[in-house]
């Protein structure tokens, strides 16, 4: 009989090959609740030891996975979404207690991850190819998808449920066997999500997870039985990730940071556009890639939106994730939750103008938690570092704009491209914007610019390395590669 691994209780441990084993390893560290300062669990790093021997697991069981008809390979998939849907409860209160968010924002994160395992159980049809006869005289020819080998993705802390779920469910539909590295920050989230890909029957060394740190993910990056990468983090990180992943000969897609503007027409339905902006920029206490936090606003609607959006701060309740009436949850670590102090301490520093101060909020009965209350800044401007940095906090910045052309110019003065959003009532501003800024993820009248499964996560210049984005027709690309056959029969 199988060990099973204990999710909420107990020292993380490793799952390869089928078989939940402790990992021997002297590196490791605390794993903590951001609300109460309560240690869960502790995690320990895996070994390049520890990495080769899940490497040369999953390469065994590749031999056989991904010769199995497609038809086969996605009955586990069916099997899975089914299991998440059942567990959706405990994994939402499980997530919400390592990473700090709200229960409303965790169980949305886990809907999300479920799209993508329903997407990916279309993979029969979506890895179809192509087939022209008569390509030339006599000549027949066929595009045909092929699975590569071993894939690993590297996740961050912020989503530690959807994004696992952006790349696990195409890896293995369309072939490949898997290795997830989750952030030592929150691994109790993903040891229950493959806890529920065992028991949805997954053939052994198909899905495996490793924990680790810095030296982790070196072996994998660096091991010549891994075909691809898949990473989501920061800019920096994701640099070196790219650099070395490509040098190493593999596949790779890295995710950056981001610090997406949202530019206010003063045609825009006014409150809407607060309530929306507000969202987007504190939802998950701010630490998303997708978050709004500079809003470029027409100078006839400044000051009036500027107020809209601090009465949005002010009624936003800050607390404990699991509390039905909590809106911002608590920051992931110490350490962070001052990193964003110390970015509005920059803030007023440069003489952007502080209209809502959320460093003195508290939670009664949660002291030791990580927590920061929603901070709005006007007057700012594209040279500041609150401007160009990623904040990663519940932090808003409100920039004026004299017209919609110099809002766009504003919307692009940044060195990242993730998302960009307009409020508008005015279809040619709405064009405008869609055609002028350069940015990944657009929306229109539309504060969290997420796209569904069915496509891509976009993202450009410092936001993304690489050339196919997680999710979607993206996702069947960077897992296969074609081989065509050119078949004449005389």
């Amino acid at each position: 009989m199988k060990q099973t691994a204990v999710s909420t209780d107990g020292p993380v441990r490793n799952y390869v090959g089928g078989e939940w084993t402790d990992i021997e390893s002297d590196d490791g560290q605390p794993v903590y609740n951001p609300a109460t300062g309560e240690q869960l669990s502790h995690v320990a790093f895996s070994t390049p030891e520890a990495v080769d021997d899940a490497v040369s697991t999953a390469q065994r069981a590749f031999e056989s996975w991904g010769s199995l008809p497609v038809e086969e390979r996605i009955q586990p998939l069916f099997r899975l979404k089914a299991l998440l849907e059942e567990h959706q409860d405990e994994l939402t209160r499980l997530l919400v207690t390592e990473h700090g968010k709200t229960y409303k924002e965790a169980s949305g994160e886990i809907r999300r991850g479920i799209e993508n395992v329903e997407v990916a159980c279309g993979i029969p049809s979506m890895m179809q190819a192509g087939h022209l006869p008569n390509a030339a005289p006599g000549i027949d020819e066929t595009a045909v998808r092929k699975p590569l080998g071993v894939f690993t993705a590297i996740t961050p802390f912020n989503f530690p449920a959807m994004i696992p779920l952006w790349f696990l469910p195409y890896a293995v539909a369309t072939g490949n066997t898997f290795i997830l590295k989750p952030s030592e920050k929150v691994p109790l989230t993903a040891q229950y999500i493959v806890e529920l890909a065992d028991e949805a029957g997954f053939p052994d060394g198909v899905v495996n997870l490793v924990n680790g740190g810095k030296e982790t993910v070196g072996a994998l990056l660096e091991h010549e039985g891994i075909a691809g990468v898949s990473f989501v983090g920061s800019t920096p990180v994701a640099r070196i990730i790219y650099e070395t992943a490509a040098k190493n000969g593999k596949r790779v897609q890295a995710q950056g940071g981001a610090k997406n503007y949202v530019a206010v027409s003063d045609s825009a339905d006014l409150e809407f556009a607060a309530e929306k902006v507000f969202s987007a920029a504190c939802a998950c206490a701010g630490e998303r890639c997708l978050a709004l936090d500079v809003v470029v606003v027409h100078e006839d609607v400044y000051d009036e939106f500027a107020d809209l959006i601090v009465e949005q701060a002010e009624r936003a309740v800050l607390g404990d994730g699991l509390e039905d009436d909590t809106d911002i949850g608590a920051l992931i670590t110490a350490e962070h939750e001052q990193n964003v102090r110390e970015f509005v301490e920059t803030g007023i520093e440069e003489g952007a103008t502080l209209l809502r101060d959320g460093r003195e909020d508290t939670v009664d009965g949660r002291e030791d938690g990580n927590f920061l209350g929603p901070t709005v800044f006007g007057d700012v401007t594209s040279e500041m570092v609150v401007a160009q940095e990623e904040i990663f906090g519940p932090v808003v910045g409100l920039a004026r704009a004299s017209d919609f052309d110099e809002a766009i110019e504003t919307v692009n003065a940044t060195r990242f491209g993730n998302a960009a959003s307009v409020f508008t009532e005015r279809g040619g501003e709405a064009r405008q914007f869609r055609m002028e800024v350069d940015a990944g993820n657009v929306g229109v009248n539309v504060g969290t610019v997420a796209p569904m499964a069915f496509f891509h996560f976009g993202g450009r210049k410092d936001s993304f390395f690489g050339d196919l984005h997680a999710q979607g027709e993206d996702a069947i690309h960077f897992y296969t590669d074609k081989t065509i056959y050119v078949e004449r029969w005389p």
